[in-house]
């Protein structure tokens, strides 16, 4: 296990009717005027947002609302955000909605205080400061709600990068699993194969000797291969939503990715794909993972073997270990098509022509790009050409 600092100060209030204490954690943390960012649509329709604000009008806290969050959070918006909060003296950033509205909801905080165009920090500049940032969850999915990163697809060129650094930690989450239980189960879908991409993502590692991280993924691999099936058949199974939401947090807070390498190659491949056709996240991720897995399998067979056997319960193939590891992954491409997710290029709209531009734009399109992406194994612009065809 490698050396690692790990501070996650994050206040969680999880539970039902949980959202009507949002008030009072802003309070708590020093808010006293408030942005409250969002989508629009389901927070508007359900009365979420309304209880939300009763609940900062209650502590006397004022506030400004920015709606129209997309999924796929865009540059544009984020602009709109920081000059709204410079113009009102907002010293509290609040996300109402899923993983889209907190990450634009970072990226409004980190450049509200900052000199320069917050697009610098989604070019490899550390986020050191930023507004306080609280959210109300309503999707189980990108891990926003707890972890220090962000993502935003600018508009001049459609290319989606992360950001990352703890002052993007949320001071507060609310979570309330029955938020959820009104998604459709496309966007639940989604969602769920979100979360499984944080856990293989840090499951794809390099370092030896981590096996107290190795089974804490593996653990919330099969809490989600648990429950996920419930929710599809039942989208008000609140104990299953409880167990999904509370998962997801924990996938990406990076309590199971300290003391080891990551990889984060599915991630930067699909980001290519959800930047130029716009589709949802979780649908690519569902697309991609089990390319670029059957492609890097043979960096470490091992790592495929054991999550196979361990987590998918494939038949341990002594003699040809290679099998169980291809065994695991058809596993996972079958399970991500049982609760409705694609499985091709097609049906994520992509197109075969796209492939060296999706391909070039993933290994150069960054600032500080080498022609590589590195991870779990260093892959080039052909390597990547050669995983997006294998989703054809």
């Amino acid at each position: 296990m490698d050396n690692f600092d790990f501070y996650a100060p994050t206040y969680f209030s999880f539970g039902k009717d949980s959202e009507v204490k949002t008030g009072s954690l802003v309070k708590r943390f020093g808010g006293t005027k408030v942005l409250i960012h969002y989508g629009g649509g389901s927070v508007v329709r359900s009365g979420l947002l309304d209880r939300v604000k009763a609940s900062l009008e209650k502590e006397s806290i004022s506030y400004i609302e920015l709606g129209g969050v997309k999924p796929n959070p865009r540059s544009g918006l984020v602009y709109e955000g920081i000059s709204l909060c410079r113009k009102e003296n907002i010293d509290f950033v609040l996300a109402v909605g899923g993983g889209s509205a907190i990450d634009s909801a970072k990226a409004i905080a980190a450049g509200t205080v900052y000199d320069g165009d917050f697009w610098d920090f989604y070019e490899g500049k550390p986020v050191t400061e930023a507004l306080p940032i609280g959210t109300v969850l309503t999707i189980a999915a990108a891990g926003s709600e707890g972890s220090p990163d962000s993502v935003i697809t600018k508009e001049d060129g459609m290319i989606k990068r992360g950001a990352s650094g703890e002052a993007y930690r949320p001071k507060f989450s609310v979570l309330n699993p029955a938020l959820t239980q009104t998604l459709p189960p496309y966007q639940t879908a989604c969602g769920i194969t979100d979360i499984i991409a944080h856990l293989y993502e840090r499951y794809l590692t390099n370092t030896k000797n981590v096996e107290t991280t190795d089974r804490m993924i593996e653990a919330l691999m099969l809490a989600i291969i648990n429950e996920a099936p419930k929710v599809i058949e039942n989208p008000n199974d609140y104990d299953a939503r409880a167990n999904i939401m509370w998962a997801g947090m924990m996938a990406h807070n990076n309590s199971c990715g300290v003391g080891r390498t990551q990889d984060w190659t599915s991630h930067k491949i699909e980001h290519e794909l959800s930047a130029l056709y716009d589709c949802a996240h979780g649908a690519g991720l569902a697309v991609t993972m089990p390319a670029v897995f059957r492609y890097t399998m043979g960096h470490d067979v091992t790592r495929f073997v054991k999550v196979a056997s361990r987590v998918w319960g494939c038949r341990m193939d002594f003699e040809n270990p290679e099998l169980t590891a291809k065994a695991g992954i058809e596993a996972l491409s079958r399970f991500l098509v049982s609760i409705g997710m694609p499985e091709n290029f097609s049906a994520l709209g992509a197109k075969e022509e796209d492939i060296e531009k999706l391909a070039h734009t993933c290994c150069w399109g960054s600032e500080n790009a080498d022609g590589t992406i590195k991870g779990f194994t260093v892959l080039t612009q052909k390597d990547v050409e050669e995983i997006y065809r294998l989703m054809l």
